[in-house]
């Protein structure tokens, strides 16, 4: 097997297997099909079918509908072995528009992959047709391709159907592009390094009536823009300033003519912090903020805050496994383990909490950011990200 370690105009090209290299015209046309059809959480029934086919087709043992729409695929190397290496892809897309302009942009309206999902399931299915046809390792390789990770709580419903004890894993890795790195460089750190996050609604609701009377009404409206400043206090006034954390409106709704004063005004938003006692403490004020504020304009209040994404902990003894590999792969200056936290958040935090294991991002070109109309993934992440997952699992599940 022969690995191309050449570089051309100043761009770091990294060690990819020959094998892996002749799957690339058929992993971007996989990746390309998979970003025209996006499937929203819980919805990925196309998606999954492909990814079980291609799995089946390459030998590989296959279950399905595993947290709704889940796959999973197990693989056994040639050589003898009793440990097992999870690797992870998230399969669901945005519920927004895409405005890149590709001859392969999304077919449905207000769907698209504007996060790389398609990119991590693509990866991996490269991985795993790889090892499939390899098989240079001892012991067992659990592909788990997820689905919901947009919020939805995927990684929590796979886990409740049995995941892990029907397919026990001694270590587990995933990856994220990211273009906040140059080109193949790989991040990945130790400890905390996303943060927790919860999704909350507070509804006010009192008493409706025309706009020339308020003084018959139980008007929600000034009620719900004072909710909206007070809770801008909580961080700032009773997180201790050494405890990152973020408290953000990002949803207001009330009204639906210009005479009538509502029965009922909402806001809705995220809280994220890196310590389970913050996210308590940002919850409880919250809540009695919410309570105080209605009672003083005669309204109730509904609240209800919901815990969406755990604290992703990266293990230390496995960050430096990815960046072995990393720099393996990539060369020494293009990985990078420097302590980095960022408020985002990401559900593979979840299972990190039933096995050992890292996450880790790796750099493509472009400059629109994730979660933005017009993000675009360079399609030479594909063998690169695929490379890395294949050597990862070489590396940790050695022939005896």
């Amino acid at each position: 097997m022969t690995i191309s370690t050449t570089t051309h105009n100043n761009t770091i090209h990294p060690a990819i297997p020959d094998l892996i290299k002749s799957y690339h015209p058929e992993l971007t046309a996989i990746r390309h099909d998979l970003h025209a059809h996006p499937e929203i959480g819980f919805e990925e029934v196309r998606t999954s079918g492909i990814v079980a086919d291609k799995l089946a087709s390459w030998g590989i043992e296959v279950h399905r509908n595993i947290g709704k729409t889940g796959v999973v695929g197990r693989l056994q190397g040639r050589f003898p072995g009793n440990r097992s290496i999870g690797l992870r892809a998230d399969m669901d897309a945005l519920p927004m528009p895409e405005e890149t302009g590709l001859p392969f942009a999304s077919v449905h309206p207000g769907r698209f992959h504007g996060c790389g999902h398609d990119v991590h399931t693509t990866i991996l299915l490269g991985t795993a047709r790889y090892l499939a046809e390899t098989r240079n390792f001892g012991g067992t390789v659990t592909f788990i391709f997820q689905p919901a990770e947009e919020g939805l709580g995927g990684a929590r419903a796979m886990i409740a159907d049995g995941l892990f004890e029907r397919f026990p894993v001694d270590e587990i890795y995933g990856l994220h592009n990211s273009t906040q790195s140059p080109p193949n460089h790989l991040h990945v750190s130790a400890g905390s390094v996303l943060a927790g996050a919860d999704f909350f609604d507070v509804t006010f609701r009192g008493k409706g009536a025309h706009g020339a009377h308020p003084d018959v009404a139980h008007d929600p409206i000034p009620a719900i823009t004072e909710l909206v400043q007070a809770l801008q206090t909580i961080v700032s006034r009773n997180v201790p300033p050494t405890e990152p954390a973020v408290l953000s409106v990002t949803q207001i709704a009330g009204g639906s003519a210009y005479n009538v004063i509502p029965e009922t005004a909402s806001v809705g938003g995220t809280i994220r912090a890196f310590s389970d006692d913050v996210r308590k403490l940002i919850r409880k004020r919250l809540t009695t903020i919410a309570q105080n504020i209605a009672a003083a304009h005669d309204l109730t209040a509904d609240i209800d805050i919901r815990d969406i994404f755990s604290v992703l902990t990266n293990h230390a003894d496995h960050v430096e496994i990815v960046a072995d590999i990393g720099r393996k792969v990539l060369g020494q200056d293009q990985v990078s383990t420097a302590p980095k936290r960022a408020m985002g958040s990401e559900d593979f935090a979840d299972f990190l909490q039933h096995a050992p294991g890292a996450f880790f991002t790796l750099g493509h070109t472009g400059t629109v950011p994730a979660h933005n109309p017009g993000f675009i993934v360079d399609d030479d992440i594909l063998p690169v990200g695929a490379t890395l997952f294949a050597r990862l699992v070489e590396s940790r599940l050695k022939a005896a």
